[in-house]
C-alpha cells in the first residue's frame, strides 16, 4: 500500500529540491527515501526507478522554464526578446542549478515530443522571427542561441570566469549585444563551390 501523502508530484518536486542542493546526478530513489524516511519499497508504487524519477524532474524543470520564458517574453521583440530569453534561462540555472542540469536530460522521443521542450522550440522561433530569419537560417540561430546560453550559464556556475575580470555581468550584457548583432546581420549561406 503506498505511504500515505505521498505522490508522484510531490516525489518529483521533492526530488527537484533535492537536485537543487546536491546536484542532479546524485538524486536516486534511495536518497529521495532517506529524505522522507521511507523505505526505498515504498516509493516504487509512485515511480518506476531513478530514471523515471529524473525524467519527471526534467519534465518539471522544461515546464517551469517554458512558463518563466513566456511570461518574460510576452509584449517584446528584437534585442529585448532576446535580452529577456537569455535571463530567463542564466537566472533559473542560478536559482536551480540541479533543476537547470535536469532540463538538460535526453529524453526519449515520445516523452521530448509531449514535453515543454516543444515550448522552448517555439518561443525561440517566434523570438527569431523579429529577426527576419528563414529557415535553415532559423533552425541554425536556434542552436547558436542555445549553444551560447548554455555554454556562458555553465561555465559561469562551474566557477570558470570567477578568476579573471571584467565582471561576468559586463561580459554577459555584451554577449547579447554581440548575438543581437549577428542575428540582424546574419550571413548568407556559403556557395558551393563545385557548382
Amino acid at each position: 500500500m503506498a505511504r500515505a501523502g505521498l505522490t508522484p508530484e510531490r516525489l518529483t518536486e521533492a526530488g527537484a529540491e533535492l537536485a537543487d542542493e546536491v546536484g542532479f546526478e546524485q538524486v536516486t530513489v534511495s536518497a529521495l527515501a532517506r529524505r522522507f524516511d521511507v523505505k526505498v519499497a515504498s516509493l516504487y508504487s509512485h515511480v518506476r526507478n531513478s530514471h523515471d524519477l529524473k525524467t519527471r524532474i526534467a519534465l518539471l524543470a522544461l515546464a517551469e522554464l517554458a512558463d518563466r520564458a513566456a511570461e518574460a517574453l510576452a509584449g517584446r521583440a528584437g534585442k529585448d526578446a532576446l535580452a529577456a530569453l537569455a535571463n530567463v534561462y542564466r537566472d533559473y540555472a542560478r536559482e536551480h542549478p540541479g533543476r537547470y542540469a535536469a532540463a538538460q536530460l535526453r529524453l526519449d522521443p515520445q516523452t521530448a515530443a509531449a514535453s515543454a521542450g516543444v515550448r522552448h522550440a517555439q518561443m525561440t522561433r517566434a523570438l527569431l522571427r523579429g529577426y527576419d530569419l528563414t529557415e535553415p537560417d532559423q533552425t541554425h540561430a536556434v542552436r547558436l542561441l542555445g549553444s551560447v546560453f548554455h555554454g556562458y550559464v555553465s561555465l559561469e556556475l562551474g566557477g570558470g570566469f570567477s578568476h579573471s575580470a571584467p565582471d561576468t555581468e559586463e561580459t554577459w550584457a555584451r554577449i547579447l549585444d554581440a548575438l543581437d548583432t549577428l542575428l540582424r546581420n546574419w550571413p548568407a549561406a556559403p556557395t558551393d563551390p563545385r557548382g
